[in-house]
C-alpha cells in the first residue's frame, strides 16, 4: 500500500524543476586606468531574465563610496589604495527577485595599468586541532557549571556526552 501511495504522489503531486543559479553567471571587470571603474557582466543571462539592477560599493581604509548602474566610476579611490569592491545585483525574472553579491580586494598594478585581485599570499602556518585538549576533558553539571571532580550518583557532561556515575 505504501508503494502505491508513493507512486501516485510521484506521478501526480510532485513536480521538479531545474534550479537556475543566476549568481554563477555574474562577474565584473575593471577598467584600465588609475581611476577605479567597474562594469558588471551578466551576458549569459540576458535572454532568460527580465532585468538587472547593479549597486556597487568601493571602500578604502578610511571611507566607502557607492555607485549604481552597470558601470560605476569611483573618482575618490586612489591608485595607492587597497580597495574592497562589492557588487549587489538585483535580478528580476518571472515575478521573482534574486540578489547576487560578491566582494573582492583590489590593488592597482602600475606595470599593467589595471586593477587586479589582491592575493593575501600563502598561509604561513597551519596548526592541528588537539581533540584531547584540557578543555575537552572538563566536567560540567546539567546547568553548565564546571565541576572539579566526577560527582557520585549524579549526571554530568564530559566531551559533549551525558554520563551518570554510580
Amino acid at each position: 500500500m505504501k508503494k502505491v501511495i508513493f507512486i501516485l504522489l510521484v506521478l501526480f503531486g510532485l513536480q521538479t524543476k531545474a534550479q537556475v543559479v543566476y549568481c554563477d553567471s555574474m562577474s565584473y571587470t575593471t577598467g584600465v586606468s588609475p581611476v577605479l571603474t567597474v562594469t558588471g557582466n551578466a551576458s549569459g543571462l540576458s535572454n532568460i531574465i527580465d532585468s538587472i539592477v547593479w549597486s556597487w560599493q568601493a571602500c578604502n581604509s578610511t571611507m566607502c563610496y557607492s555607485g549604481s548602474g552597470t558601470t560605476a566610476i569611483f573618482q575618490n579611490i586612489l591608485s595607492t589604495d587597497t580597495v574592497k569592491v562589492c557588487y549587489y545585483a538585483y535580478i528580476y525574472s518571472m515575478g521573482a527577485t534574486y540578489i547576487c553579491t560578491d566582494c573582492n580586494s583590489l590593488i592597482y598594478d602600475a606595470n599593467s595599468y589595471s586593477w587586479i585581485l589582491f592575493n593575501t599570499g600563502n598561509p604561513t602556518s597551519i596548526e592541528e586541532v588537539d581533540v584531547y585538549s584540557k578543555k575537552r576533558l572538563k566536567i560540567y553539571d546539567l546547568l553548565g557549571r564546571e565541576l572539579r571532580s566526577v560527582p557520585i550518583g549524579k549526571m554530568y557532561i564530559r566531551n559533549s556526552k551525558l554520563y551518570i556515575s554510580k
